[in-house]
């Protein structure tokens, strides 16, 4: 039970792409936009842009931005290029995943010089993914490099 004054409730988030004030949709309503059970997301009816609630969030806190069907699938791109790095530092330092990610998230929101809060993924734009994809593919290009003038 929290004592002292009572924290406010998240603003409702607003759509970046028309302006337009999110609803909050949960499964089996018409807007919403999975078929099974994922959890509540906010929803920009309008332009079927949406993101998804943090896990226990009593205010129904979002995840990040709002996001349009290409910025979904560049986050899917980003999410795909990151889980080796993620794998790799799991088996090489015997860190869990949680951990390994908040550290690849945290290295790669430090070299391309972005400012954010909280990093995750949730928070990256279209053009700032394209970014972290690149640099994770010259990251691994130079190990790629590495291990083989070893050899």
């Amino acid at each position: 039970m929290r004592v002292g004054r009572p924290i406010p409730a998240p603003p409702q988030p607003v759509c970046d792409y028309c302006g337009g004030k999110a609803v909050l949709a949960r499964a089996g309503e018409e807007i919403y936009p999975y078929v099974e059970d994922h959890g509540p997301v906010w929803i920009c009816s309008s332009c079927q842009a949406w993101i998804g609630v943090r896990a226990r969030s009593k205010h129904h806190a979002p995840l990040g931005r709002l996001a349009d069907a290409a910025l979904r699938e560049r986050k899917r791109s980003f999410h795909d290029a990151l889980e080796p790095l993620v794998t790799a530092k799991m088996r090489r330092d015997g860190v869990n995943a949680f951990e390994a990610r908040g550290k690849a998230m945290k290295w790669l929101i430090a070299s391309l010089g972005i400012e954010v809060s909280s990093p995750n993924i949730h928070a990256l734009s279209l053009e700032q993914c394209d970014q972290a994809i690149h640099l994770i593919a010259e990251f691994q290009g130079s190990c790629h490099d590495k291990a083989n003038r070893l050899s």
